[in-house]
């Protein structure tokens, strides 16, 4: 393969191709794609059985892979616990006094955590949860702004066996009431507030009223960030800092099967009804490692900062268990891209020397709507890789975060993956050629491809399925109590795990993502499930039947569009229309909210009663609809 050339954009065929100079590849933890992808090819089992080697185990596995088709156990035999990955073994190999986590405030404040300061921290609160009765398997529900304590509590439950489930704090109470009784929650950790734009947000109002008719929550952690602080109902809500209150500093880590469920994390679906996806210790401990360290290049000196939340699959896999398991100092922050104004985040990566940024393209589009003279006030040469996540980063934004961002001389890595992936599956590697609208070539270790409906890969330029031929460790386990909506993944086309995403290759292996294939709108990089939505939409009194739709948009990627049939005795109006909007606010959250509602006599459906949503979106955006023979009408 022919030496990059340095820093340059070339044409080739419709798209550009960018080098990174040579040096990256040269320093690269992985600087031979190729040799990486024929070492796997050749023994895949030695292959990752390195990587998990990196780890500590308590018990090494007796088996790297049992395959059963859709089931798959990583590490058979393995015990081990993956906090003392996170946390113990850089305590104890030389980084105790590393930084650890850099906490920056909505309102500019700071707070820092070295190795062993997060330890010990950990360790207090997980005692705290024990003295409270919290046990191996337990399920335990997150409803908490973003801040030091989020991720402590996080790395307790872990310490414990305990099962976590974050729940995104911009959801509303219905949602989180939903997914609290779904996995049949016996604690609650929220706070009192968030703090956004200056302003506080109750979340413990919203956690009050979720908590109706939850009857399987036995208390309610509360960490107090107001003043002076709000009362607690002594029977069933506790203070955060006083469950920590005179705790040991060390707490003994439960002993984990590799199998053990390490924590749940809904996610929409193409029914009403939210997912709850599981994932297990062993093989999504190795597969954030391994991706963390390879797809990031992460080196003892990074800065590392993702701008996700906990709430979602990056903030899981790429704030707290990839970057720690590596040794890493990770940002994490509470503050917004454009407040106190659209330099806050620039400010951030001068003050701190960020090295590392994975951000979504949503907010590279909101900076540049802003213009580029806002990254221009700061020095930004400390990025030396920036990442993007959640959707497709489309060709403009991929141009100005590498020309404004990046300098023309910055890395991207553009990845694809999914809540239900654990890890990243396809990106380009650091020193590999960067292709604009292109994700890039799946990692050593995943089997992609495009493929058409009977599974047979396709040439490049067709578009097609996007499929995951055989297991990865970072796969999920299952889906909680729905074995069903698992299966559904492998069941589509034989022996491949479909991902819900049309795609197209090009000739050089790189692939291309489409978007959704199935009833999910992807809104600034969150995944909202047509259904939940529709069904947020038909819980209101007026609505008979609605569907949703999602619309491209130059900022937030989609945004969505509701047809709506009334209830006979309903009119609809202006007023009207903004009590839905407000409806479904409430219900699900701020993010699912329509950006426009049409009232409508009908909707376009097929002769056994399927709602036609594309061709609403073709009506919408003024397109060909394609096939309708099979409308009713």
């Amino acid at each position: 393969m022919p030496e990059p050339d340095t820093g340059s954009g070339q044409e080739e065929g419709m798209s550009k191709t960018y080098h990174a100079d040579p040096s990256y590849r040269t320093n690269a933890h992985m600087p031979d794609y190729y040799e990486a992808l024929w070492r796997f090819k050749d023994d895949p089992e030695t292959y990752w059985a390195k990587v998990a080697g990196e780890l500590v185990w308590e018990k090494k596995w007796d088996r790297i892979l049992d395959w059963n088709p859709p089931y798959a156990s990583w590490f058979p035999g393995g015990k081990l616990n993956v906090t003392v990955n996170c946390l113990d073994r850089h305590v104890n190999d030389g980084k105790r006094n590393k930084v650890a986590l850099i906490f920056r405030g909505d309102d500019g404040g700071e707070k820092v955590l070295t190795y062993r300061q997060l330890y010990r921290e950990v360790n207090r609160f997980a005692n705290g949860l024990k003295n409270l009765g919290v046990k191996k398997g337990d399920r335990i529900v997150f409803y908490m702004p973003f801040i030091p304590e989020h991720v402590i509590a996080i790395l307790a439950c872990a310490r414990l066996g305990a099962v976590h489930s974050i729940v995104y704090a911009g959801f509303g109470s219905e949602a989180l009431h939903a997914r609290i009784r779904d996995s049949k929650a016996r604690f609650v950790i929220t706070a009192d507030v968030s703090i956004r734009r200056g302003r506080s947000i109750s979340l413990k109002s919203i956690v009050d009223e979720a908590i109706v008719n939850a009857s399987t929550v036995e208390k309610v952690i509360v960490h107090r960030r107001s003043y002076p602080p709000i009362e607690l109902y002594a029977e069933m809500e506790m203070d955060f800092n006083d469950v920590m209150k005179g705790q040991s500093h060390y707490c003994e880590p439960e002993v984990m099967d590799a199998d053990d469920p390490l924590f749940i994390l809904y996610t929409s679906g193409t029914t009403g009804t939210p997912k709850g996806v599981l994932h297990t210790c062993g093989g999504y401990l190795v597969g954030t490692y391994y991706t963390t360290k390879y797809v990031f290049d992460m080196k003892d000196n990074d800065v590392y900062w993702c701008t996700a939340d906990p709430g979602w699959i990056t903030g899981h896999s790429y704030i707290v268990y990839g970057p720690l398991s590596n040794g890493a100092t990770v940002i994490i922050s509470e503050s917004v891209p454009d407040y106190p104004d659209p330099g806050v985040w620039w400010e951030i990566v001068e003050e701190f020397g960020v090295t590392i940024m994975y951000t979504a393209p949503t907010a590279i589009r909101m900076f540049m709507k802003h213009g580029e003279e806002w990254p221009d006030k700061y020095n930004l040469d400390s990025l030396r890789i920036l990442g993007s996540v959640g959707e497709p980063l489309n060709p403009e934004a991929f141009e100005w975060f590498y020309r404004v961002i990046g300098k023309s001389r910055t890395p991207i890595v553009d990845t694809w993956w999914q809540t239900e992936t654990g890890m990243h599956m396809i990106t380009t590697l650091i020193g590999e050629p960067m292709k604009p609208g292109f994700a890039g070539k799946p990692l050593p270790g995943v089997e992609a491809d495009v493929v058409d409906k009977q599974g047979k890969s396709l040439p490049p330029g067709k578009t097609g399925l996007l499929v995951i031929k055989g297991p990865w460790p970072a796969m999920m386990k299952t889906i909680w109590n729905n074995e069903e909506r698992y299966n559904h993944y492998w069941s589509q086309i034989e022996g491949c795990y479909t991902v819900g995403d049309l795609a197209v290759k090009d000739k050089d292996g790189y692939i291309m993502i489409l978007g959704r294939s199935d009833d999910i709108i992807i809104v600034a990089g969150h995944n909202l499930g047509t259904a939940e939505v529709e069904s947020a939409l038909v819980s209101h009194e007026t609505v008979a039947e609605a569907a949703v739709i999602g619309i491209p948009d130059p900022l937030k990627g989609n945004i969505i569009k509701a047809s709506v049939i009334l209830r006979t005795g309903f009119k609809g109006s202006e007023t009207l229309s903004n009590e839905l909007k407000y409806h479904v606010r409430m219900t699900i959250g701020p993010i699912a909210m329509p950006s426009e509602i049409k009232f409508v006599e009908s909707l376009p459906k097929t002769r056994s009663g399927k709602i036609m949503r594309r061709v609403l979106k073709a009506e919408a955006m003024g397109l060909d609809p394609g096939d309708i023979s099979t409308l009713e009408d």
